[in-house]
């Protein structure tokens, strides 16, 4: 301790040099697995184009990732998909505007052109019967999020997920990826939109309960009362498999026809 200087003095500095050591190594981190995999390149099964003409304002882009980042949350989540960008439409007039809100690691969130994901495995989760008020809300909402940082507090245990058998029992894996609790000037992909669809009330994966009716017997119906699960508990896999989000595949939407299709003789 310093000659004159109090016990809660020092604690408040020895803390701000432990936030501040976290916050660099968490950067650094963070740069580390953003970083591509090498060797590693999924294959596109839908055109950059045929996914311009087919996404509406609203829609969430699914996609597979090839980055280090993209590794540890398809481990922890058992999908395929590493995250979700939202699509809010073209947001100015260039050949290539930004229409995707996303929250990326380094730079936080922001608005990226739909080429940023040419050439990755992609696909769109669509809301069902969303009235124009509240698509406009939920557009609004995310737009209004646009320069929030990424919570990065946690990229650490992300590391940890790198590694050939990492062992987190699978009922556990979710709660890892609860990133950003309690922060509300901080956000993750999955999580941000979550947020946006809960302030409009649309489900995407609410807990469940059954209680009975006032009736009795083997005939008697239940009701089922909905749930909302916290924000932070929400994964790009859970758009994929919500019974309120339908999947639309833009080559069938434009009228596929396997008689078509000029097979090698």
């Amino acid at each position: 301790m310093l000659w004159g200087s109090t016990p809660q003095k020092a604690t408040v500095g020895n803390n701000h040099l432990m936030n501040l050591f976290l916050e660099k190594t968490s950067f650094w981190l963070a740069r580390y697995l953003q970083k591509e995999l090498s060797g590693y390149r999924p294959s596109a099964t839908t055109k950059t184009q045929d996914l311009r003409t087919c996404l509406q304002p609203g829609d969430i882009l699914l996609v597979e990732g090839n980055r280090r980042i993209s590794t540890a949350i398809k481990y922890l989540t058992q999908s395929t998909w590493s995250h979700a960008p939202f699509y809010a439409g073209a947001l100015d007039d260039s050949s290539d505007p930004p229409c995707l809100i996303e929250a990326d690691v380094i730079k936080g969130v922001q608005a990226v052109p739909l080429s940023e994901y040419a050439g990755q495995h992609t696909r769109i989760c669509r809301t069902v019967n969303l009235s124009d008020e509240d698509r406009e809300k939920l557009v609004s909402f995310m737009i209004g999020k646009i320069g929030m940082h990424y919570d990065i507090k946690n990229v650490i245990d992300l590391v940890r997920y790198l590694l050939p058998q990492p062992p987190v029992p699978v009922r556990w894996r979710r709660r890892m990826l609860a990133l950003g609790r309690g922060d509300p000037t901080r956000a993750i992909c999955s999580t941000l939109i979550a947020q946006a669809f809960q302030s409009i009330r649309y489900p995407i994966l609410p807990e469940i309960k059954s209680i009975k009716g006032n009736c009795e017997g083997e005939g008697c119906a239940q009701d089922e009362i909905m749930h909302i699960r916290h924000h932070s508990l929400f994964t790009p896999r859970d758009f994929d498999i919500s019974p309120y989000f339908q999947v639309v595949k833009p080559t069938l939407e434009a009228g596929f026809n396997y008689k078509n299709i000029a097979w090698e003789e």
